[in-house]
């Protein structure tokens, strides 16, 4: 089953740049599991952004592909 394309171009840009900047947050802090939980959320963010598709906003029932 393929995930339908629901991430619009705003969005994916956000989540590209939310993604390098915890990956880059993931170094500086201290805590071992800050890092990994940094590393989760930013690796999440980034493949949504290049898949172009979120599973969160199927269940929410939002396409942000049609904003303007």
């Amino acid at each position: 089953m393929s995930m339908p394309k629901n991430v619009g171009d705003k969005d994916r840009t956000l989540r590209l740049v939310a993604g390098t900047v915890l990956i880059i947050l993931s170094f500086i802090v201290a805590s071992t599991f800050a890092k990994i939980l940094l590393t989760v959320v930013a690796l999440v963010l980034l493949y949504t952004s290049y898949t172009r598709s979120c599973p969160a906003y199927v269940l929410l029932k939002m396409d942000t592909t049609k904003d303007g």
